[in-house]
């Protein structure tokens, strides 16, 4: 009989992150569960009637982006060969001003273009994004999957219009730490995530379907510091153990305000995010992040109200593992 995965990190055999994660993805793999064909994975949670019900939360018509800045000031550092963002002006108002842009009548303009890695700032990891041991989302080859010509099954343009419903915010850093903000290698567990919808009430319910927000206070602390390994770096976030609370909540997607989504140092002796394995190809969840929670989380805290219509489009780019996206929270 094979061994049920742990819910307690100190449970986890830290010098066996192959047998934990073999046996979590055995334990919560989703595959088959909407097809054989399917893109989508857990998104398909959510429902038509839960869309009209979210718009029904929209009660005040405050609107909040969950954006980070998009620019060369970013928390990119190169890993990965990821950078920060490029821009660069094609025409502009000095060329429109000396009459070399060919226009008549006077007419001017501006124009600009942007260069960078697609997970450079906020953003959505797609289904083609992580694999585990060869196997992409739903058990597909992941060499027949992504190729060098994108993801020819799972691109992130099959999510543009998906992601949108009802958003839950559980503000772990709050719940936990007066200063708002969790230490650094803090493990968010699925007791955390309990005892944090209890506090917060009723509203922070996390229900099937919903497109869950958890915020660490991570990204406040790289606000007042500096980036300082914001990107890479040790962060709070959530445990390897959480895959089986975010399995048994059925949430369709789920977005943090850190560089990685899971806890850094990772929880194994040699790993490198381990939670991401089991939640992308086996679970087919999709993932968010360096996501903006702070002014949401402040407005949440001030009304007691936890919940909201979140639409999350991720930019379709053909083919794409990850997109940028700029997600709006309506309450």
């Amino acid at each position: 009989m094979t061994q049920r995965p742990t819910t307690d990190p100190a449970a986890l055999d830290r010098s066996d992150p192959a047998g934990e994660i073999a046996r979590a993805a055995d334990a919560y793999r989703n595959w088959g569960r909407w097809g054989e064909d399917d893109r989508l994975g857990t998104a398909n949670l959510i429902t038509d009637d839960d869309r009209a019900a979210a718009a029904g939360l929209v009660r005040r018509g405050r609107a909040f982006s969950l954006s980070q800045r998009f620019d060369t000031n970013g928390p990119q550092n190169g890993w990965r060969r990821r950078s920060n963002p490029v821009h660069t002006m094609l025409d502009t108002g000095s060329d429109a001003e000396l009459g070399t842009q060919g226009f008549p009548h006077g007419l001017g303009g501006a124009d600009d273009v942007v260069a960078m890695p697609l997970q450079a700032s906020t953003q959505w990891d797609g289904l083609g994004h992580i694999f585990d041991r060869g196997k992409a989302w739903n058990g597909r080859s992941a060499g027949r999957t992504v190729t060098s010509e994108g993801d020819q099954v799972t691109g992130i343009e099959h999510m543009a219009a998906v992601l949108t419903g009802r958003g839950v915010l559980l503000d772990v850093g709050r719940h936990l730490e007066p200063s708002g903000e969790l230490p650094d290698g803090f493990a968010i567990t699925g007791e955390h995530l309990d005892a944090t919808i209890a506090a917060q009430g009723p509203s922070s319910t996390v229900r099937r379907g919903d497109l869950l927000l958890v915020r660490t206070g991570r990204l406040a602390r790289a606000r007042r510091e500096g980036w300082n390994g914001y990107a890479g770096g040790p962060s709070a976030g959530l445990s390897f153990t959480t895959a089986g609370w975010l399995h048994e909540h059925d949430v369709a997607a789920v977005a943090t305000d850190t560089w990685g989504f899971e806890v850094r140092p990772n929880e194994f002796d040699e790993a490198f995010q381990p939670l991401h394995q089991i939640a992308i190809p086996n679970m087919g969840l999709t993932i968010g992040e360096l996501w903006d929670l702070d002014e949401l989380a402040a407005d949440c805290a001030a009304d007691r109200v936890w919940e909201f219509l979140l639409v999350a489009a991720p930019i379709p780019f053909t083919g794409a593992v990850g997109a940028p996206v700029n997600p709006i929270a309506l309450k």
